[in-house]
């Protein structure tokens, strides 16, 4: 199987790191949710069948999952501003990216918000439409100042 870029698929796996290997399977598990209402204990158990899931960052994931879940609502009412459209005319694909690139800019300062917006235009540029990488960078470079002011905007806080 080839990716949109041509690599084969299997190769490019090889490479990923288990931390984003764990925002994969929480990306995937948002989809379910958004798209069937499926709840954490019907995603996780799904997940853990998957082959590849014992290569993931199982803590990483769980943490991301639960807390994404959570706090859909609040996530999303952060995310609005900086939609050009109503939400559901936003892919869900999409929308489980910004939701998840969302509650890692809110509750995990420890990552660099430049590595939460990376990890989020990679994984629009694996699962998402042709340009979503784009929209979703543009979402999460407005949503990092707000949720991350001291960080995203250094100058301002002097």
């Amino acid at each position: 199987m080839r990716g949109r870029d041509g690599q084969a698929a299997e190769g490019r796996q090889m490479s990923k790191s288990p931390r984003h290997r764990a925002r994969e399977f929480a990306v995937q598990g948002l989809y379910q949710h958004l798209l069937g209402g499926s709840d954490e204990a019907g995603i996780r158990a799904q997940a853990e069948s998957v082959p590849g899931f014992e290569k993931i960052d199982t803590d990483l994931y769980v943490t991301l999952l639960v807390e994404t879940l959570a706090n859909v609502p609040p996530l999303r009412e952060a995310i609005a501003p900086h939609v050009d459209r109503a939400w559901e005319e936003v892919s869900p694909i999409e929308r489980s990216i910004l939701l998840l690139g969302a509650c890692e800019l809110r509750f995990h300062p420890e990552t660099p918000y430049r590595v939460i917006i990376n990890e989020a235009i990679e994984l629009a540029k694996t699962y998402g439409g042709t340009d979503g990488h784009k929209f979703v960078n543009g979402v999460l470079d407005k949503l990092a100042p707000e949720l991350r002011p001291q960080e995203a905007n250094p100058a301002r806080t002097r």
